[in-house]
């Protein structure tokens, strides 16, 4: 039997949907594996299922106000968040997404998510033009800006008999992703882990660079990703606007491309893994100016370019034993392109991104890629949020480890 979830200590929060009543069925499948669960139920909940029926399948009282009834007891939100090893909200409704979304800390829920220092999971659950609504579809990714793991609902028959997208997912479903999350918490223990992120900015006077549009998002959440699995991870960021929530990550602030080569080369001697999803600008002014260049004393601006060290052939000449991963964004001739870097910088696998798909490319939250490894096989995944494609490589990365 999988002993994943046994002894784990999970926050499930109810809210009020007909869904409710698969919370049992989810609740009964956390128990049977091992797992100490305490429910929190909204009051809306409570009209579709009974405190009494999850009392009697978790073993404990269930939370739903802030004060007992008869005792005047206060129920600690903030106790409880620190007593889970993770949050799961199942089903929850477009009310208790908004509210998480916007700190609308009006119920024992919504405080104890707002406690919670476990990570989160949420299955939302609602009629198809609920969810298809811009509101819910802005709270959610709110939600997943905050980190918050999202457990997409399905296609199928809903409560109002219409059929679409909507779907709480189904309880083992459900209890899959738990497990995983669990069994992916140790998976880098002991790693280190090298990442770059975002743009390089290669001056031609104090107030003039040329850089690109890179955001960073996709190596940020590659970090975090990391890091949430144990590993130690040295972030190296070129000037990007991201925060870096995680204690697991290292942060060194570069701007052009010879600065983040140093730090790289520095990083790398001492990493297992390295993932190059930095946008590095391939050339730099020959001459940067000290003084700002003045529009009135010139007819015109020439600027000659040279060429910026190349930061994944230099890492790939030192690989030795390390996994080494690189990015290609290409317009076209993509996979061979890709391969073509891969071979030539001694890449163990390439992160392939195409400007031919709307969702992916720069300042977007949703990317598009297709992992090729040095093995010459090609996986090709749907359009995802970036922390969700940074699972994605991650997975790739460890699968890749695990057969050399």
């Amino acid at each position: 039997m999988d002993q994943t979830l046994k002894g784990k200590h999970i926050v499930l929060g109810i809210s009020g949907g007909i869904a409710a009543y698969k919370s049992a069925y989810l609740l009964r499948l956390f128990i049977k594996a091992g797992a100490e669960v305490q429910v929190v139920i909204t009051p809306n909940g409570k009209e579709f299922i009974t405190p009494a029926t999850l009392a009697a399948l978790s073993g404990k009282p269930v939370v739903s106000e802030f004060f007992a009834a008869n005792t005047g007891e206060w129920h600690s939100h903030v106790d409880l968040g620190l007593w889970s090893d993770l949050m799961v909200v199942a089903p929850a409704t477009a009310s208790t997404i908004g509210k998480m979304a916007n700190g609308i800390a009006d119920n024992m829920l919504i405080t104890t998510y707002l406690s919670a220092k476990s990570p989160v999971m949420v299955a939302p659950a609602m009629d198809l033009d609920m969810w298809a609504h811009p509101s819910t579809q802005r709270n959610v990714a709110t939600l997943e800006s905050y980190g918050v793991e999202i457990i997409q609902p399905a296609a199928g028959e809903l409560a109002s008999h219409l059929v679409g997208k909507g779907r709480m997912a189904e309880p083992e479903e459900i209890l899959k992703r738990v497990e995983r999350h669990f069994s992916r918490r140790e998976s880098l223990k002991g790693k280190k882990v090298l990442v770059t992120a975002g743009p390089t900015y290669e001056d031609i006077d104090p107030v003039r660079f040329i850089g690109n549009y890179s955001s960073g998002k996709m190596g940020f959440a590659i970090a975090e990703e990391a890091a949430r699995r144990g590993a130690d991870v040295t972030l190296i960021a070129g000037p990007v606007s991201l925060e870096t929530p995680h204690s697991g990550i290292s942060r060194i602030n570069v701007r052009s491309a010879v600065q983040m080569l140093e730090e790289a080369m520095k990083a790398f001697r001492d990493c297992d893994i390295a993932v190059l999803s930095a946008a590095v600008a391939d050339y730099a002014p020959e001459k940067r100016s000290d003084r700002k260049i003045k529009r009135e004393n010139t007819d015109g601006l020439t600027i000659r370019l040279v060429k910026n060290p190349d930061i994944a052939a230099a890492l790939g000449a030192e690989k030795g034993n390390r996994t080494l991963v690189g990015f290609a964004l290409e317009t076209d001739h993509e996979i061979e392109n890709a391969l073509g870097k891969m071979r030539k910088k001694s890449l163990d696998m390439i992160v392939l991104n195409s400007l031919q798909n709307p969702l992916a490319g720069f300042n977007k939250d949703t990317n598009q890629v297709t992992i090729i490894k040095s093995d010459g096989s090609e996986t090709e995944y749907p359009a995802k949020t970036k922390k969700q494609v940074a699972c994605d490589i991650i997975d790739e990365i460890e699968a890749f480890a695990d057969k050399r």
